[in-house]
């Protein structure tokens, strides 16, 4: 089996796949980076076949590969200098979001809300149990 179309095809799709297609160069400006990002997807395929003819009448053989990708920008990641934590980053979809996406989005302003609220709980219990240990 000849070998060489497959390694080329397969040389030629880890181009197309290389890490800054997927997570693009950042884009700096004075007061923010901008990071985007994309999905990818990938066909490959591959063969090979040799035979003969109708009463043992000419040999062949043959093989040949294949294969495709194709990238979509999705989502632009901003991150705000001088703003710390996740206040400082946000992720602006580029594409309209499925129902898991719009969950999570929606979800995630009330999860920064409930640390918070956590950790200014935690400040409170500790400082309650130090003034009851100094009793």
């Amino acid at each position: 089996m000849d070998v060489e179309p497959i390694k080329t095809t397969v040389e030629e799709l880890l181009k197309v796949l290389a890490t800054e297609n997927v997570i693009g160069e950042t884009i700096e400006t004075e007061d923010k980076l901008l990071i985007p990002v994309t999905k990818f997807g990938m066909a490959f395929g591959a063969g090979s076949g040799e035979g003969k003819g109708p009463g043992d009448q000419g040999a062949g053989q043959g093989s040949g590969a294949g294969g495709g990708a194709g990238i979509q920008p999705i989502a632009m990641i901003v991150v705000f200098k001088g703003v710390k934590g996740p206040e400082g980053v946000r992720v602006m979809h580029l594409t309209p979001p499925n129902p898991i996406g719009r969950a999570i989005s929606e979800a995630v302003p009330a999860v920064i809300d409930l640390m918070k609220e956590s950790k200014e709980t935690v400040k409170e219990f500790t400082s309650e149990e130090n003034k009851e240990e100094t009793a």
